[in-house]
């Protein structure tokens, strides 16, 4: 059920960003649009709720109480940058507008825009980390918390894994081409779009 719950819960933050972007822009309804997108985080509440429940009634923690944990901790870390995302794109696109801003290839710039992407990471699993820290102190002595404990060990990974990614551009900034003509060649290269909000190479959701 938990696993269920969570996919649902994936889908409809999809459906409703989709149908308050639709009502927003598409059919001049900002207002209903707005309502909307603001019902994103009862998704959160709901599971969390579920979970909870399911936990009180007995049921054994296992890795699906952690996904659901996980789950909780990266909407409310990246579910804000997604939306903003998406809002700058379709704005452009149906409501003339401006064209999303491009983040920062090199310098300085890129290593302070890559620490605000790896922050969004970082309060992402922070956040899973404390919700499953709730869990285990509820399960208390008595329960098996490994699955628990093993999705704690994953967070800290991807915050391990932000930090070095984000000290990198810090100690060895990127430098920009000398030559025009290649920095021109490097911008067509660049495969995805860009994004102040959400980064490069680095998704907005996980």
């Amino acid at each position: 059920m938990i696993v269920g719950l969570v996919v649902a819960c994936e889908v409809a933050f999809w459906v409703l960003l989709a149908a308050g972007l639709a009502f927003r822009y598409a059919l001049r309804m900002p207002r209903t649009g707005m309502a909307l997108l603001l019902c994103e985080p009862l998704l959160e509440v709901v599971l969390f709720t579920v979970t909870a429940i399911d936990l009180r009634n007995g049921a054994e923690p296992d890795w699906r109480h952690g996904l659901a944990a996980v789950y909780i901790g990266f909407t409310v870390g990246l579910g804000h940058s997604t939306v903003t995302w998406a809002d700058a794109r379709v704005a452009h696109r149906f409501a003339g507008g401006p064209p999303p801003v491009k983040p920062p290839r090199y310098g300085w710039a890129r290593a302070v825009h890559e620490a605000k992407v790896a922050a969004r990471w970082i309060l992402s699993a922070a956040v899973a980390l404390a919700l499953l820290q709730s869990a285990v102190w509820y399960v208390g002595d008595g329960g098996d918390t490994t699955s628990l404990r093993a999705w704690q060990t994953r967070m800290l990974w991807v915050i391990v894994v932000n930090l070095v990614v984000a000290a990198s551009y810090a100690l060895f900034p990127k430098k920009e081409p000398r030559d025009p003509g290649a920095r021109d060649r490097a911008d067509r290269a660049v495969a995805q779009p860009a994004d102040s909000e959400t980064g490069t190479g680095r998704s907005a959701r996980s």
